[in-house]
């Protein structure tokens, strides 16, 4: 009577079976950490008595968020962890410009996550990797800590929401506007502690790069993790990763549920969450006439090559509005030279908008596209708090590439044809 999450957590502990609301420890296949929270798991490391990590292989070092360095703070934080990686012979430390690449696009990519692993990470979107049915969520740099040094850490065993999912999307319309749907209906504390699990008939008619971007934002609802069924879909992708073969995790016919949603994919509109919560969310029909400064198009959540694809289509043979900015930032160093290659770099280049090397950046209001008081931006990114791309008058309006890159050329938001 197990949900997928319990069975994957059950199976990493050792025991047949776990329920919700137990403590356990279960060993870890992947540990997790950035420029920003690994510095402090290094300093926590040394008091666990340890000579070395837990595994060299299972540890993760990517330098995303303030990278390339945006101030000395910030090459001294990426110096830290670099230094952490040679000398401890971490195997998956991924330097700027090296085949890098914001962390949650970039692991799966090099296929260091497979179906069935259980990971963690000091960042709370390493929810992401629930997509190809992973285990996966976010901690604290102190556990990160633990993690490295022990390869095991403790969980209490989450209860779940069964999200049912028919139906097949209408144009324009994909994961960000099916997970703002959802955050919507059931708020930003609707599934806390909670495993979001998708299933049903319309799980075969998302894209990977739809999969990703609905278990990026599981923890917007306040989930533990989101996770998606394995199909065919996910094992070519993971072949194509070269990623260890994938461990199947089903959950029981008879599993329980704290919840059942049902959300018919057809039924979906354009969605926009506007400021200050991810919950906020209007039809693009209802956001008409609000006026911008800004776009990105990019992060963990939009910055995949089928995003830039979505993008490049509306942009293409457009200009962007004279008043507004438009960045877009391919998330890996992979996706930015195949949208070199498929001419989607010309497309935004030419269409006035500036194309970034990989970095989290404006994301977090870290840098490369701050926002001053009173301005407001269109971003494919995942949150919109107060404050979060900069200024804490500033406003952020959280959407698909299709209505960021139409609003882009409108000068407001829109999702043109």
């Amino acid at each position: 009577m197990m949900t997928m999450s319990q069975k994957i957590l059950a199976a990493h502990c050792g025991r047949k079976e776990v329920r919700a609301g137990e403590l356990v420890m279960a060993s870890l296949d992947l540990v997790l950490g950035n420029d920003i929270t690994a510095p402090v798991a290094i300093r926590e490391f040394g008091k666990f008595g340890r000579s070395g990590v837990f595994d060299k292989g299972k540890v993760a070092l990517v330098p995303d968020h303030f990278a390339p360095n945006k101030d000395i703070k910030a090459a001294t934080q990426c110096a830290a962890m670099r230094a952490f990686a040679r000398e401890q012979g971490v195997a998956n430390y991924f330097e700027v410009g090296h085949d890098c690449g914001v962390e949650h696009a970039l692991l799966p990519e090099k296929g260091l996550v497979t179906a069935g692993d259980l990971v963690i990470g000091a960042d709370s979107h390493t929810c992401t990797y629930g997509a190809l049915g992973v285990f996966s969520t976010g901690i604290g740099s102190t556990d990160m800590a633990c993690g490295m040094a022990m390869g095991k850490t403790w969980f209490r065993v989450p209860d779940a929401i069964k999200v049912v999912l028919s139906g097949r999307p209408r144009r324009h319309v994909g994961g960000k506007d099916l997970v703002l749907h959802l955050i919507g209906s059931i708020g930003v504390d609707g599934a806390r502690y909670m495993s979001l699990e998708f299933t049903g008939s319309g799980v075969a008619a998302l894209t990977m790069d739809d999969r990703f971007t609905v278990a990026n934002m599981a923890i917007e609802a306040g989930a533990k993790n989101g996770i998606f069924p394995v199909d065919d879909a996910t094992r070519r992708f993971l072949a194509e990763a070269g990623a260890k073969p994938p461990v199947v995790f089903e959950a029981d016919p008879d599993a329980s549920y704290a919840r059942t949603m049902e959300i018919d994919l057809s039924s979906l509109e354009p969605t926009v969450a506007f400021p200050h919560l991810p919950s906020n969310v209007r039809t693009v029909a209802q956001a008409l006439g609000v006026e911008i400064d800004q776009v990105f198009i990019g992060s963990c959540t939009n910055g995949r090559i089928g995003d830039l694809r979505i993008a490049a289509e509306v942009l293409r043979g457009r200009k962007v509005h004279p008043r507004v900015r438009c960045i877009v930032i391919p998330a890996t160093q992979k996706v930015w030279l195949q949208a070199l290659d498929e001419g989607l770099l010309r497309v935004f280049a030419e269409a006035g908008c500036v194309v970034s090397t990989p970095t989290c950046g404006p994301c977090l209001g870290g840098h490369m596209g701050i926002l001053a008081d009173g301005e407001r931006c269109v971003s494919t990114s995942n949150r919109n708090f107060v404050g979060r791309m900069g200024h804490p008058g500033s406003e952020v309006y959280l959407a698909s590439p299709a209505v960021a890159a139409s609003s882009a050329v409108a000068g407001r938001i829109c999702l043109l044809d």
